[in-house]
Parts: C-alpha cells; sequence; structure tokens
C-alpha cells in the first residue's frame, strides 16, 4: 500500500463528519468540487456565524456608541487578533492587520500605500513574473507611478527553477544588490501546487530586506507561521479560507520600514465578510490544518500518480513528484494538467458533463496566453478518494 493510501485510510473516519459539514457538498452528491483554489465553500460553522452576526448585532463599525455597533467594532478589532494568532504572530502587539476585499487588494495596498513613497532613484525590487497576475501588476504600477513623478527604479524577475517551477535561490543571489529595497514571493504556488520554500529567500536577501507574501493558496490550506517564515506582510483571501467573497486580510510586521497605513478615507468595513473570515479560522483551527494537509496532499499525491500512468496528459511543475511515493512530494492541494490532444477550455466541459467542476484557463498567471490554458484540480477536505479515482478513469476514457 502506497503511502498516500495509508494516509488517505488512517485519516477517513476523522474527513467523512467534516465533509458532512458543508452543506453545498452534501445537497449534490452526484458532484465533485475541485476548484478550491478559486473559491473554498462554505462549512456550516461559517453560515451560521454569518446569520447570527446579521440578526444580532449588524451594524457599522467605529462609528457608533450603540450596542450593536459596540458590537461590531469589537468583533472587528476581535477578528484582527484571530488573524494574527491563526498565523502564528509571535508579536502580535507590534504587527497589524488590515483588512481587505481580497489578496489582489491586499497586495495594491501594500504597493501603494507603503512601498511606493519608500523608493528613491536608482532603487531595484524582485518580484515574481510568473505567478498570478495579482502578485505582478500592483509592483509594475508602481514603477509607472514613480516614473511620472521623475523617479526611475528597476523591477527585477525573481528566478525560477526549470526542472520544479520553485524559486531559484542561487540565481536570486545574483539579482540581488545594495539598491534591492525589497522581495515580492508567493507561498503555494497557483498553477504548479508547490510550496515555493520562501525562506530560502531570507537567507539570501539578507536581514533587512522587506519580503512580501502572497499566501492565497497556503493560508486556510496548510499549517501557517510567520514566525518561521520571517516575512514582513502576508496577504490572504477569506473567500480561498471559507470565509464569504470579497474579504482579505493584509498582516504587517512593522519591523522593516515604517508601519502600514492604508491611505484614504476608511469607509464601511465588511464587517460580515469579518465575521465569516473570524468563523471560518476557527473552523479551520479545530478541523486541524496540518491533518487538511496531509489530506489534500496525498489525494493530489494519487491523482498524480494516476496520470503519470496516462501518456496523453501532461502535468505542469515538478516532474519528480508525479508518484504516489515520491520523496520529494511537495504538491499541496493543486494538480495542473494538459491534454495532448484536447484543448483544455473543451476539456473542462467535458469534465463537467462527467460531474467534476474544475478549472480550465490560464489561471490568471502572469504572462501566460490562450496557449497556455490548463486544468487546474484543486482539492480540499470535503474531496474524497473516490472522486480522485473516477476522475483518473475519466481521464483514461478521454486517452
Amino acid at each position: 500500500m502506497t503511502e498516500a493510501a495509508d494516509v488517505l485510510e488512517e485519516l477517513g473516519p476523522w474527513q467523512r463528519p467534516l465533509r458532512a459539514q458543508f452543506p453545498i457538498i452534501v445537497a449534490h452528491p452526484e458532484l465533485a468540487y475541485l476548484d478550491s483554489a478559486a473559491t473554498a465553500q462554505k462549512p456550516q460553522a461559517v453560515l451560521d456565524a454569518v446569520q447570527h452576526y446579521l440578526v444580532t448585532s449588524n451594524a457599522n463599525a467605529g462609528r457608533g456608541s450603540y450596542p450593536w455597533a459596540n458590537a461590531t467594532t469589537a468583533a472587528v478589532e476581535r477578528a484582527g487578533d484571530r488573524v494574527k494568532e491563526f498565523l502564528g504572530d509571535p508579536a502580535p502587539d507590534r504587527s497589524s492587520v488590515h483588512f481587505t476585499s481580497g489578496t489582489s487588494e491586499g497586495l495594491r495596498t501594500v504597493a501603494r500605500d507603503w512601498l511606493a513613497g519608500l523608493l528613491t532613484d536608482g532603487d531595484e525590487i524582485v518580484v515574481p513574473f510568473a505567478d498570478h497576475e495579482a502578485n505582478l501588476a500592483p509592483w509594475l504600477e508602481v514603477r509607472e507611478l514613480l516614473e511620472r513623478q521623475g523617479v526611475k527604479i528597476r523591477v527585477r524577475a525573481l528566478p525560477y527553477q526549470d526542472s520544479s517551477g520553485d524559486y531559484d535561490p542561487a540565481a536570486l543571489a545574483a539579482s540581488v544588490g545594495p539598491r534591492t529595497r525589497f522581495v515580492a514571493a508567493t507561498h503555494v504556488h497557483h498553477v504548479y501546487g508547490v510550496d515555493m520554500n520562501v525562506h530560502r529567500i531570507r537567507r539570501v536577501v539578507g536581514p533587512d530586506v522587506p519580503i512580501c507574501l502572497d499566501a492565497a493558496q497556503s493560508v486556510g490550506h496548510v499549517p501557517f507561521s510567520v514566525a518561521g517564515l520571517d516575512v514582513d506582510f502576508v496577504v490572504f483571501s477569506g473567500h480561498k479560507a471559507m470565509a464569504l467573497p470579497g474579504t482579505g486580510a493584509v498582516w504587517a510586521r512593522g519591523r522593516r520600514g515604517p508601519r502600514l497605513r492604508p491611505g484614504g478615507w476608511a469607509g464601511t468595513p465588511n464587517t460580515v465578510g469579518i465575521a465569516s473570515l473570524a468563523a471560518a479560522l476557527d473552523w479551520l483551527d479545530a478541523a486541524g490544518t496540518d491533518r487538511i494537509e496531509a489530506w489534500t496532499v496525498a489525494l493530489a499525491a494519487r491523482l498524480t500518480d494516476g496520470l503519470s500512468r496516462l501518456g496523453a496528459y501532461e502535468v505542469l511543475g515538478c516532474r519528480s513528484s508525479l508518484a504516489a511515493g515520491s520523496e520529494v512530494q511537495r504538491r499541496r492541494s493543486i494538480v495542473t494538467f494538459r491534454h495532448r490532444g484536447i484543448p483544455s477550455r473543451d476539456l473542462g466541459f467535458i469534465l463537467y458533463s462527467h460531474g467534476f467542476m474544475v478549472r480550465s484557463d490560464g489561471h490568471c498567471q502572469a504572462g501566460a496566453g490562450d496557449a497556455d490554458g490548463s486544468v487546474r484540480v484543486s482539492l480540499h477536505v470535503h474531496n474524497t478518494s473516490e472522486e480522485i479515482e473516477k476522475l483518473v478513469a475519466t481521464l483514461s476514457n478521454l486517452q
């Protein structure tokens, strides 16, 4: 029996009651939802928390002195503390949390309201050119903004390893110099599903360069510790972590450089979304992100192992991690592939006709065009080994 099968058998009694807590999953047993990297489904506890907030204390935050407003203000403040706790913040009194609509707005907030004011003529920043577009566009916008002000900065590309798609620390060393002021990186790649080993970036750039981390595919999917990563910003989306859409957060350490102070007028926060995020983090902690990671890694291993036996398919990312027993298996909850003859969008429609909901396009990857389309399967705790076996059998019939 493979290691993946052992994990799935051991965790089965833990996983089955959790799957039953997702009303939309239970209501559609004929469908397999395999698109959690785009948005995660919501457990009943999160739905209950949303309803409880709306029927007991729905009000604006920071703008009233009556009980409902006070309760909402306190709930938003507690949610910020809950984010720090969930991220393993070792010094919560020295950090801050700013709620946003999601990762895209959060990264833009760091770029526009923090980084832009720190850069001077000749400074350099290092950013990813093959991760999600949201982790490239804001930094290029900063360059354009500064150019209009007569300040020229250089944007260097974070280098990748050809064999794995992981960042290349050796090549990065050649891109870092005395004018390097900032690095943006991704924790788990949204196409390749690999842990990008961000801790190695800190060793290369040294102790003084701020690092901003796109954690959209890791928060809520894997155990997380800002203490272990030594980054300065963590940005993530609530909707990928089982909270409502339109919710996200920026955690800012405030150690390298000034504190983050988002510009503009602080309007009404997404109070119900923030309430849902606090409830989602509670649910994830209770379920155990370590076990969620083990479950989804095992499912991904079973899928990559099955795909590696089908000659009609090309799996994207690290070639050494395809077999279920591979010692370098580092794919988290994401497996992305192409059929050698069927266009990816067509394959997505075909798979839905068989009951599988997958993502089939360029996945918002920076630099990707129409020819780079692929099918992405992204897993979460409610998915089962039976769904993976059925998917592999369906893909086999399409060879």
